[in-house]
């Protein structure tokens, strides 16, 4: 199950850099020059950045590791772009053909 949000900033490739710097240190990560590969247990999250902005896409087996992952990964990119002031990511979870179940569907927030 799969996950996507974006965050307008002139600095992702500075935020994305600093994440995969950040958990390299106990987790395999690909760090190119505008994207990353990020492999946490709970799930994996790809960023992409160019100049208007910061992709993620997150990626887990359950929608209770997607959750997590989706909150991780907030978490993280508020304390490294703290200069944005508050940040709020909008996910857009992409459901397996026959799996959407409305009730399980998380508001953005």
């Amino acid at each position: 199950m799969d996950s996507h949000a974006r965050l307008t900033t002139d600095r992702a490739v500075r935020y994305m850099t600093q994440l995969g710097k950040h958990w390299s240190h106990k987790f395999p990560v690909l760090l190119g020059e505008a994207d990353c590969e990020i492999d946490l247990k709970v799930g994996c999250y790809t960023l992409r950045a160019d100049a208007e902005g910061l992709d993620i896409t997150a990626s887990a087996e359950a929608v209770e590791a997607l959750t997590r992952l989706e909150d991780v990964i907030a978490s993280h990119l508020a304390r490294f772009a703290f200069r944005e002031g508050e940040i709020s990511l909008a996910w857009t979870r992409a459901w397996p053909a026959g799996q959407i179940d409305p009730a399980r569907i998380r508001p953005s927030a």
